[in-house]
């Protein structure tokens, strides 16, 4: 299989003013999905323009066709099973099935105070993505969910007529600790990771391959434990957050070692954000473009 490349396109930009133009330049330039966070606001972003994730997939599947979109990564932070079922629903029919949801189990940041609660333990938010991920399942594969949990509930939940992809749209897992894996191998299409968080300060791009490959091998362990055929899951890179940062868009030949390489490790699909001035995500946006269009033949 080849070896997918996709971007990660953040909200920040007013929709007539740059943000419609990226999301049809991303299917010019031919990615196989385009990405967005869904937060309520991010990092150094906190304080300037930010705009909603579904809102935005919805405005960018009307200007696209062939582009496939989704999240990157929504969580329980702010979202319920119940009402996120139906928005990803009339997602899915408008853009006519080209939507994946990234799903995770959140973190510490602003999303997870925004609602006036005090953030989640670690174990506090496994505990709800354990029970979320398998609510939001039957809810986008069932017509009428009814369910009592200790998180979440659901009365006689109607979903018709459900999703265009059947029997609903894909989950793409992000995980890295056992129990989030688990729910990959069981519920998702995909999983997804950022490679090892404390390795992006101090680590070196080796020692990242390295825990990569950890979470990959124990991602095999976990399938074979769960019955799932590895290879029927496709595994995601998130790139940014490794000790490379944004060196791998620096060059096409260094974009296409760095992906080479992550390939050897069985992943499918390499994401790259969108190129933000004075951010993280600074990068070329000629150097950028040349790998989009250029990085993916020499990736077969």
């Amino acid at each position: 299989m080849s070896l997918r490349l996709s971007t990660v396109i953040l909200p920040y930009r007013r929709w007539h003013e740059g943000g419609r133009s990226a999301w049809t330049r991303a299917e010019q330039l031919g990615f196989h999905t385009a990405y967005t966070y869904d937060h309520l606001s991010w990092r150094t972003f906190r304080d300037g323009p930010w705009f909603g994730a579904v809102p935005t997939l919805t405005a960018a599947a009307s200007v696209t066709d062939r582009l496939r979109l989704g999240t990157l990564v929504t969580s329980p932070n702010f979202r319920h099973p119940v009402t996120l079922a139906k928005e990803l629903i009339s997602l899915d029919d408008i853009s006519g099935g080209r939507v994946t949801l990234g799903i995770g189990a959140g973190g510490s940041g602003f999303d997870a105070t925004a609602l006036g609660q005090e953030p989640w333990t670690p174990r506090e938010r496994a505990d709800r993505f354990a029970e979320f991920v398998p609510l939001l399942d039957r809810l986008l594969s069932e017509d009428a969910v009814s369910y009592e949990g200790d998180f979440y509930s659901a009365h006689e939940a109607r979903n018709i007529p459900g999703c265009v992809q059947r029997p609903r749209l894909p989950f793409a897992v992000a995980a890295t600790g056992p129990r989030g894996m688990r729910l990959a191998a069981r519920f998702g299409q995909a999983w997804v990771t950022t490679g090892d968080p404390k390795l992006y300060e101090n680590g070196t791009p080796e020692q990242s391959i390295q825990a990569i490959r950890g979470q990959a091998e124990r991602l095999d362990d976990i399938c074979a434990e769960v019955g799932r055929d590895m290879t029927d899951l496709d595994r995601v890179l998130l790139t940014g957050f490794t000790p490379d940062r944004v060196a791998p868009l620096q060059s096409l030949n260094g974009f296409v070692d760095f992906a080479g390489r992550h390939a050897e490790l069985g992943f499918t699909e390499i994401v790259i954000h969108w190129p933000i001035p004075d951010s993280p995500f600074a990068a070329d946006e000629k150097v950028f473009e040349q790998i989009a269009m250029e990085a993916p033949a020499q990736l077969r």
